[in-house]
């Protein structure tokens, strides 16, 4: 099996997300409709018709990005034959997309998924006061730059190095001043852009301890399987299969750095040869391309989209 399944993670939601798969395919429907009721709210409507502000809300991208990327996978499925088991040699996803892995997977039902997603999105919001923390991307800087300017932004202050994207892409995340200071320090030491990013609470840092300690204690209370297929986790960037280790490696990923660079190198040297990314947007198929040289990662998020699939499969 030389196929891995990834799953996008906040930033790639855009209202209509999912409206064609719901339009076309009852089995989308039914996930869109798991997920509302399990929500006790119609969030595909928010995810059809918006308005966008509330779409972007942590609450909502979380479990609507699930439902789109679960949308997808029982598509394929019922339409092309998916069998991840037996077509897949591994899942991953990029921080919530995680979550969507594993219910891919089996590990979680839909319905789990959604809510675990919707406590974390209100976890992680409440953690930091707003305006308080801060996130910037640092663009033309690989890892060990980018936690050398967070040490010496910090200043006895929380600035840590969130997401380690690929192709020279590094988030930071902390206090707001101390990633002002970075941003600074970046243009000083050479890194062509360094910016402040839109989002509303400063993800993947320990100033989110406290959405640790709340999924600590939601994910002790569900039930969880081994996956069917195991799932490159984001903080250990290795593959894993037991329930408790999927488990910690949750927790740990509320404060920890996602290794997105290092899970994509893990699965190529695995043998993995084609990429698909399964859900809204096109985020992780571009991130690929920049970590692995010559690959053609494919992007299915739409009806289109399964045809093209279908067509090149059949």
């Amino acid at each position: 099996m030389t196929t891995a399944f990834i799953f996008p993670g906040q930033g790639s939601q855009a209202v209509g997300m999912g409206k064609s798969l719901a339009d076309n395919f009852p089995v989308a429907k039914a996930v869109f409709d798991e997920v509302d009721a399990a929500l006790s709210q119609r969030l595909s409507a928010v995810m059809w018709e918006g308005p966008s502000e509330e779409l972007t809300l942590t609450a909502n991208a979380q479990p609507a990005l699930m439902a789109v990327s679960l949308a997808v996978v029982r598509v394929l499925e019922s339409e092309a034959g998916l069998d991840l088991k037996r077509d897949a040699a591994f899942v991953a996803g990029h921080s919530l997309g995680e979550y969507s892995a594993l219910a891919a997977a089996g590990t979680f039902s839909v319905s789990d998924a959604a809510r675990l997603l919707r406590i974390r999105g209100d976890a992680m919001q409440k953690a930091v006061p707003a305006g308080q923390g801060a996130m910037a991307a640092l663009l033309g800087a690989e890892l060990d730059l980018a936690r050398e300017i967070a040490k010496a932004a910090a200043q006895g202050e929380v600035c840590e190095a969130a997401n380690d994207n690929g192709g020279g892409q590094v988030v930071l995340s902390g206090a707001k001043a101390a990633i002002e200071r970075a941003i600074v320090l970046a243009g000083e030491r050479g890194v062509k852009r360094a910016m402040l990013l839109p989002v509303s609470a400063p993800f993947h840092c320990a100033l989110m301890q406290p959405a640790a300690d709340a999924m600590r204690d939601a994910l002790a209370k569900v039930a969880m399987q081994a996956p069917v297929v195991p799932v490159v986790a984001n903080v250990g960037a290795a593959p894993l299969s037991d329930p408790d280790a999927i488990r910690a490696s949750l927790v740990a990923q509320v404060t920890g750095t996602v290794r997105w660079r290092e899970c994509v190198q893990a699965m190529a040297a695995a043998g993995v040869t084609d990429f698909v990314e399964a859900g809204s947007g096109k985020v992780l198929a571009g991130l690929v391309k920049r970590i692995v040289a010559g690959t053609a990662p494919v992007s299915i998020g739409t009806a289109d989209d399964i045809a093209a699939w279908k067509a090149r499969n059949a």
